[in-house]
């Protein structure tokens, strides 16, 4: 057990792990393991011999480390079998907890929880509605005047992941086929007050609508609060459409 931080011993699913208290990341000072954790919140699950490959470790020292990181309750494996024969092999991923979301960057968690539940109690749900709605709208107006709107979408689409990142949402995206975007959000600084709050997360949704503009989609593919490992949105150009003359129309 490390002794910079305060811990407790559980058992879950009946193996020992330590639970840490105070919300600091159990890996703090260990590069290492500081670096596979973010690999694996970046980058998505992977084997220990991708990890070692990647970081130019040793294998047997990765699975050291992923051992530990596993006892730790920080990070656990899933086995695919790639054929028909052979042993399954192990994709690492990191665990949706408080405990490995101390380990990433977040935005005044505490501070937001308490603004929430100040503005419940002072203006009830609609205002908190409207505080929400004014966030949206702040954060849209200041994307505006950082997005080209006129600009091709593959970069609007590039430059709002950048703009997510830079708000610690650690973003990324790819052109899954020409018009066809995939964005995702590897972390979310405000995981704890859209666990209270999900207009949070509707108001996203808006925003990103709002910024790519008139005749692009976005739809929400992946969600944190649903159980999945990030937040992602599929974006891409909507079809032109014109109105239905009906029977008798001109054509």
């Amino acid at each position: 057990m490390p002794p910079c931080v305060t811990s407790a011993l559980r058992v879950v699913g009946g193996c020992s792990q330590w639970y840490y208290i105070g919300g600091m990341c159990p890996t703090a000072g260990n590069a290492t393991r500081e670096k596979i954790l973010l690999r694996l919140k970046k980058s998505g699950p992977t084997t220990a011999s991708g990890l070692a490959d990647q970081l130019r470790v040793t294998s047997s020292a990765i699975r050291q480390h992923l051992c530990e990181l596993q006892t730790e309750g920080l990070i656990d494996y899933e086995e695919v079998r790639a054929g028909t024969v052979g042993r399954p092999k192990k994709r690492w991923h990191v665990v949706s907890s408080a405990e490995a979301n101390a380990c990433f960057p977040d935005t005044h968690a505490n501070l937001t929880l308490a603004l929430i539940a100040a503005a419940r109690a002072a203006f009830g749900d609609a205002g908190v509605e409207r505080l929400i709605a004014e966030r949206v709208r702040a954060q849209m107006q200041d994307y505006l005047q950082r997005i080209e709107v006129d600009a091709p979408l593959a970069d609007r689409v590039e430059k709002l992941s950048e703009l997510r990142t830079e708000d610690g949402y650690m973003s990324g995206w790819v052109e899954e086929a020409a018009g066809r975007f995939l964005l995702w959000e590897s972390h979310c600084p405000v995981c704890a007050a859209a666990t209270i709050c999900q207009r949070l997360c509707a108001g996203e949704l808006d925003m990103f609508r709002g910024v790519l503009g008139d005749g692009v989609h976005v739809e929400r593919v992946e969600y944190l609060m649903d159980g999945d490992r990030r937040c992602a949105y599929r974006i891409e150009s909507s079809p032109v459409t014109f109105p239905d003359d009906g029977p008798g129309g001109n054509g």
